[in-house]
């Protein structure tokens, strides 16, 4: 179906079934909406980097083939928690009674994200697993947890 303008609908496809080129993938719309099929067919593209701007939008076994065919795989948790983050220093500000200019807000966000960035690399570079930033936002996250709980005396 055409409406004219060059633009196409496809029935029941995705967009990532489609075959298309690109460099940069941004799965932001919905869970799961990457697929195996549409892993392969962005690899098969030229895609080298996939950044999730949504909560799971790349099933598992599209995950396990992406992290073996493309660069950079940047899971939802670290790409996407910008908007957890912002949302966070509006609860801070707002229950101390402040107001925090457009311009504080990017910097403390931008601490934020860096750190999350930094914390995931050097903890998949610690498990001999360079570049998964997936298992290495999992594992920071559970060493965190661990750390806590031992903090209290549970061990």
């Amino acid at each position: 179906m055409s409406d004219g303008d060059g633009l196409e609908y496809h029935t029941g496809k995705s967009v990532w079934e489609l075959g298309l080129t690109c460099d940069v993938a941004l799965p932001c719309a919905t869970q799961n909406e990457i697929q195996l099929e549409g892993a392969k067919n962005l690899a098969a593209g030229g895609c080298w980097c996939v950044a999730e701007g949504a909560n799971m939008p790349t099933t598992n076994e599209a995950v396990d083939y992406l992290k073996t065919k493309v660069d950079i795989y940047i899971p939802a948790k670290a790409a996407n928690a910008g908007g957890v983050a912002t949302s966070a220093l509006e609860m801070a500000q707002n229950s101390a009674r402040l107001f925090w200019s457009s311009e504080e807000v990017d910097e403390k966000l931008k601490g934020i994200m860096t750190n999350i960035f930094a914390t995931a690399y050097k903890t998949a570079q610690d498990f001999d697993r360079p570049w998964d930033l997936q298992f290495g936002a999992n594992a920071a996250g559970f060493l965190k947890s661990l750390q806590s709980l031992q903090s209290h005396g549970i061990s």
